[in-house]
C-alpha cells in the first residue's frame, strides 16, 4: 500500500535513496525492496532492522524517493514518524542511520533506541 500522508512520515534523504539504488542495482538484490522495520531488543529497548524483501505484506506502507522503494510496515511507522534515513560514510564505516525524534534515548552504535 502505498500511503502519500503515512509515507511523507518518514523522510528518507538523497544519500539513503542513492545507497538504496545502489544495493538494488546489484543482481543478488534485483526484484527486491529493501525493508526497515522497528523490532522489540537491542540494548535500549527497540533496535533498527534492514531486511529485504521481495513483496509487500498488507500492512505494509511503501515510501518512494528518488526511483527506489522502502517498505515499512504500519507498526514500525508509529515509531518512525518524523525521522530520516540517511547513509553516512566514515572513517569507521558506511551504515544508514536513523535520526528519529521518538527516541527518548539511543545505544552508542545508533542500533537500538527507547521511547518515552
Amino acid at each position: 500500500m502505498t500511503d502519500s500522508k503515512a509515507a511523507s512520515a518518514l523522510d528518507i534523504s538523497d544519500r539513503a535513496a542513492r545507497r538504496i539504488a545502489e544495493l538494488m542495482a546489484q543482481p543478488e538484490h534485483q526484484g527486491l525492496t529493501l525493508r526497515l522495520a522497528v523490532n522489540g531488543g537491542g540494548c535500549s529497548g527497540f533496535a533498527y532492522g534492514f531486511s529485504f524483501d521481495n513483496q509487500a505484506n498488507a500492512d505494509d506502507v511503501v515510501i518512494e524517493k528518488g526511483g527506489v522503494r522502502l517498505l515499512v510496515d504500519e507498526i514500525s511507522l508509529d515509531y518512525l514518524r518524523g525521522a530520516q534515513l540517511d547513509y553516512v560514510n566514515e572513517m569507521i564505516g558506511a551504515a544508514f542511520t536513523v535520526r528519529n525524534p521518538n527516541a527518548a534515548s539511543s545505544c552508542g552504535c545508533g542500533n537500538s533506541f527507547s521511547v518515552a
